[in-house]
């Protein structure tokens, strides 16, 4: 994942009154080694001929290619910037963005899992855009997966990137590893949290995030 580096926080020598540059926003991308879409077509279709599904229909014809760009998507977030404004009134309170949609693959069988993420913050000196709680949320959904892994990227990377005094993620998600297949428990979630700072000590915090999160505190 490339970063570019925040700009320094500083005051001018000898000036107290000196406005206080902006950080640069920080560039987020996932870097791979290369998507091979040939490649991978041809090893879809060496795949489904491996189970016995013959391609040379003309429903089927098709579908290897189909599968290459249908996974490449699934691993490939879109870029974005990290942006973040200061919090010229001090605002200190909970910021939750509820219910962002997840979409992932767990890593054990590359079938889907999908739910919803509940992210929040306590500000430090500065605010991030809401949009980018979602954005954060995609970046690191988007590679082969486990849900308790994914739950904890996303969390420690808001506190090292924002340096709030606290956060919180918690994420419902239904496996299809464990709906279609196995065990077949149609209509089961698994549900994993993160709390970091504040709203891993303080049981006040804790229970709002939790209570505004529609969860049971």
């Amino acid at each position: 994942m490339a970063q570019h580096p925040h700009t320094a926080l500083h005051l001018a020598p000898g000036d107290p009154e000196a406005p206080i540059p902006a950080p640069a926003a920080l560039r987020v991308v996932h870097e791979t080694d290369g998507i091979d879409l040939v490649a991978a077509e041809r090893a879809a279709g060496q795949f489904l001929q491996a189970l016995g599904i013959s391609t040379e229909t003309e429903s089927l014809r098709g579908t290897p290619g189909r599968m290459a760009r249908a996974y490449a998507e699934l691993f490939s977030p879109r870029p974005f910037d990290l942006t973040t404004f200061p919090s010229d009134e001090g605002y200190d309170e909970l910021v939750l963005a509820r219910s962002i949609p997840v979409r992932s693959v767990c890593e054990h069988h590359l079938l889907p899992f999908v739910g919803t993420a509940h992210v929040g913050y306590l500000p430090g000196r500065r605010i991030l855009g809401l949009s980018k709680l979602a954005r954060v949320v995609e970046h690191f959904a988007c590679r082969p997966q486990v849900q308790e892994r994914l739950t904890k990227q996303v969390a420690d990377w808001l506190q090292t990137q924002l340096e709030p005094k606290g956060v919180g993620v918690v994420i419902e998600a239904e496996h299809t590893c464990m709906t279609l297949r196995g065990v077949q428990a149609t209509g089961s979630s698994t549900l994993t949290s993160t709390l970091l700072g504040t709203l891993r000590s303080d049981a006040r915090s804790r229970a709002e995030f939790l209570a505004l999160a529609g969860l049971p505190t």
